[in-house]
């Protein structure tokens, strides 16, 4: 390549770049997550984040939400002792965990709140949905969320679980209802449904417009021996079968008021958990007849074989995912007779509103028993 061709095609990147800065709305507003008073995070119409950090003593902070989760974004500093940037182009929309690198430590931003995501507590931004109705806080009646803690002799200890009963639990004392068992994914624990999936605010809004039968959703920590990321191979499902099934159930169905049978069971989980669903309910269909992995692997019919016939298959991923692999499993599950859906999120990868449009796309599914 000639140098005056080198010339020109380095002018077109960078009058690329100045228009893509130009382009930016300066439409910035404070992250609905950000804690109360805090001006930055900030996100715009059109999905970029902006960040502005207080570190004068620091050479360098980064922080590791960049374009489309990847890469990170290294702010500037400014002569009062803020490192200010902006994401170099939209994130996906939804929910996104990231933190700050200040000169090499690791920290979470201050404006922000935190969530429990990669094994720690990290700061969450959220790019506003186009579709972020279906999970929006309305005003319809709205069930609860509660803590309980359940003996386990299989962990030697007492363990958590979150349960959301539905509008109207508590003022019919002989009403029983469904239960759906719902996993986080690896490095979360049981406040990730709640916190970051939405899942009771988009079960509320379901109810509310008449579209979901209502149900109980119990939601707990799916980890029984610990794992490093990219060892998900070495998890022992043995344990929190156990839990899960022997210890969790039983109290679930003792002190909520529950149809305590298979064909009002329904167990689901998202990438880990969805590992986890695949491998309980193929170990013991007799508890559960409706299972849902989100992101979280396939059934086929081979391993269904000569089992108790589930009510419903759901199988889910982003669209940046591997959806054919998905549509392919389905389509296979449907032609064996089973009663398989799938869905596709459009526009997002592994990553919650992923998961919240599932779970959208799920509830009304569950428990039409015939």
């Amino acid at each position: 390549m000639k140098l005056n061709q080198i010339f020109f095609f380095s002018m077109l990147i960078v009058a690329s770049h100045s228009c893509m800065a130009q382009d930016i709305k300066e439409d910035f507003k404070p992250s609905v997550l950000n804690q109360p008073g805090q001006e930055y995070p900030q996100v715009n119409s059109q999905g970029y984040a902006r960040f502005r950090i207080h570190a004068p003593g620091a050479d360098s902070v980064k922080v590791s939400l960049g374009l489309g989760g990847r890469g990170g974004t290294l702010l500037k500093k400014g002569t009062d002792g803020f490192f200010d940037g902006t994401t170099e182009g939209p994130m996906d929309e939804g929910f996104h965990y990231y933190h700050v690198s200040i000169d090499g430590g690791i920290f979470n931003d201050p404006g922000t709140l935190n969530f429990y995501g990669s094994t720690r507590w990290e700061s969450g931004i959220e790019i506003p949905a186009h579709d972020q109705d279906f999970y929006a806080l309305k005003d319809v009646p709205h069930g609860d969320v509660v803590q309980v803690l359940f003996p386990s002799k299989t962990t030697n200890t007492a363990r958590r679980a979150f349960v959301y009963t539905p509008p109207g639990y508590n003022k019919d004392a002989n009403k029983r209802y469904p239960v759906l068992y719902l996993q986080h994914g690896w490095g979360e624990d049981e406040t990730a449904w709640s916190n970051q999936g939405y899942a009771n605010l988009i079960m509320d809004n379901l109810i509310a417009e008449g579209k979901t039968k209502p149900f109980i959703i119990v939601m707990t920590y799916g980890m029984t021996n610990t794992l490093r990321f990219g060892h998900m191979r070495e998890f022992k499902i043995d344990t929190f079968q156990t839990v899960l099934t022997q210890e969790l159930i039983p109290y679930i169905d003792t002190h909520f008021r529950t149809i305590a049978n298979r064909e009002n069971r329904a167990m689901a989980g998202l990438s880990m958990g969805g590992m986890e669903t695949h491998l309980i309910t193929l170990n013991k269909p007799e508890i559960f007849s409706q299972y849902a992995l989100l992101s979280g692997g396939l059934y086929t019919p081979e391993e269904l074989k000569d089992k108790p016939k589930p009510q419903l298959i759901f199988i889910s991923c982003g669209s940046r995912e591997n959806p054919e692999r998905v549509r392919r499993a389905v389509d296979s599950l449907k032609q064996a007779g089973y009663n398989a859906t799938g869905f596709v999120s459009e526009n997002t990868a592994h990553e919650f509103l992923t998961w919240r449009r599932s779970l959208y796309q799920l509830a009304p599914l569950l428990f039409r028993n015939k």
